[in-house]
């Protein structure tokens, strides 16, 4: 993964406890019965009525690629959201989240310190707070950009600053991500 909310979601997926539909016609017959009914599914997917009703009786079998990716994409998006809520709710006030990723950190810092932005791979455990901050922002639509400068506040707080116990003011920059992953 290379973004935040790509691997928000991710975590959020490995907290299911049965796995998502595999075929076209089981994908498409749960999208629609979480959309109640097969034209809100055919707006989603971008195709006809009948043709998804088509695909709930089995008729058709094998999407083109494009569709078959919108499709998964839709089902995982709403697959199990008491699961995915209670995930959420639990690192949002009590466990956290562990954020593993490889990018470029730099930092605003005191006159005669070394600002120079480098790599670095980081396993952090964020605590609670900030898991809620990441949350509650997807939710709410944020940008990448916003998701970045979340996770930065928390990596600055907890890896650079040390809770406050050191390099106090310092503002940590979080660019050139090759590489980001969460774990509940």
């Amino acid at each position: 993964m290379d973004t935040v909310g790509e691997g928000l979601e991710e975590a959020l997926q490995k907290a299911f406890t049965r796995p998502v539909p595999k075929s076209a016609g089981a994908q498409m017959r749960y999208l629609v019965k979480q959309l109640k009914g097969t034209r809100a599914a055919a707006e989603l997917l971008g195709i006809t009525q009948r043709t998804v009703e088509r695909y709930v009786k089995d008729q058709i079998r094998k999407p083109r690629r494009e569709l078959a990716e919108r499709l998964e994409r839709e089902v995982r998006r709403r697959w199990q959201p008491q699961i995915r809520a209670r995930a959420k709710q639990q690192a949002a006030t009590r466990t956290g989240l562990v954020i593993d990723t490889r990018a470029r950190f730099g930092y605003t810092a005191a006159p005669g310190t070394t600002d120079d932005p480098r790599l670095r791979h980081l396993t952090v455990a964020l605590p609670p707070e900030y898991a809620a901050r990441l949350f509650d922002a997807q939710e709410a639509g944020a940008g990448e950009r916003q998701l970045r400068d979340i996770a930065a506040d928390g990596l600055g707080e907890i890896y650079f600053r040390d809770r406050g116990r050191r390099a106090y003011g310092l503002d940590v920059e979080f660019t050139d991500v090759e590489h980001v992953e969460f774990d509940l």
